[in-house]
């Protein structure tokens, strides 16, 4: 009889995990901080429909939740772990929007309740992504150290959502996506999908960061590109698809107007896809 594998799980001290609180919030502030200080972001609390907020957040918890699986903590760790995990990571985006904006005075006593809740709601995704990734990836795991889980082909894509989402969700808010779209010809957006193709596959594979990833044995360059970057960017357009919609921007667009931001934005997103896969 195999004898039974017993997995033994240390409980942190109190100062690490103040520690490990500290590097959230630290997290939230510093990768929250381009919304945070965003007018248009501001404006999105007050005439943001409450259900396309409300469908936001409730879209990045599972996404946390999952984060929290290919962000430095062991496959071995519960479930409930890591939905505890997201539930603070989004409350400590939510403190941390909550302070800084009633010291910049966006926030105040006698501003509507519905208008304070959705200027803090806006800023929780890109903190509460900030928070997750400070706690796994600035510090040590407050758990027993092993390997990450190597994440396989959809771990890989879900991490270029989630990098995608990440940098967009900092940029959608601002008129610029909506001018540069207007301003570019249909010749330079087909040459911006192809420059953003190219460099979402060199950034990966030929660049050398540290964490690139060596092409599987045997995968020659097409098949690694249109698994990866063609499935890839697909992937970010519908990603930004839905975040323009979420904030509103394709409400009274046409088309190709919306299509034209999509690409836009996707510019951004596809280099926060293409990072994501190289720090996790």
């Amino acid at each position: 009889m195999a004898p039974t594998e017993i997995i033994v799980r240390r409980v942190p001290t109190p100062r690490e995990f103040w520690i490990g609180l500290g590097r959230a919030f630290a997290g939230a502030l510093i990768f929250a901080v381009p919304v945070l200080m965003t007018m248009e972001a501001w404006a999105l609390g007050f005439h943001l429909h409450p259900l396309r907020l409300a469908l936001f957040l409730a879209v990045t918890l599972p996404m946390l939740v999952l984060l929290h699986k290919y962000g430095g903590f062991r496959q071995t760790v519960a479930l409930r772990d890591r939905i505890a995990d997201a539930f603070v990571a989004i409350l400590v985006a939510a403190v941390a929007a909550a302070a800084v904006f009633f010291i910049f005075g966006i926030v105040t006593v006698d501003m509507p309740l519905r208008e304070v809740i959705g200027k803090i709601a806006v800023q929780v995704v890109p903190g509460s992504l900030g928070a997750s990734l400070a706690r796994a990836q600035l510090g040590p795991s407050l758990l027993e150290e092993e390997d990450i889980p190597e994440p396989g082909y959809t771990g890989e894509l879900f991490l270029m959502v989630v990098g995608a989402l990440f940098l967009s969700v900092n940029i959608a808010p601002t008129e610029e996506v909506v001018l540069i779209a207007y301003k570019m010809h249909p010749w330079q957006e087909i040459a911006l999908v192809v420059v953003t193709l190219a460099l979402m596959h060199a950034f990966v594979y030929e660049f050398e960061f540290r964490g690139s990833h060596s092409p599987e044995p045997g995968a020659g360059f097409v098949s690694i590109f249109f698994r990866y970057a063609i499935v890839g960017y697909v992937l970010v357009m519908l990603v930004n698809l839905y975040i323009l919609w979420t904030f509103g921007r394709t409400d009274g667009a046409g088309f190709s107007e919306t299509l034209s931001a999509v690409v836009v934005l996707s510019f951004p997103g596809a280099l926060g896809a293409a990072v994501a896969r190289l720090i996790l």
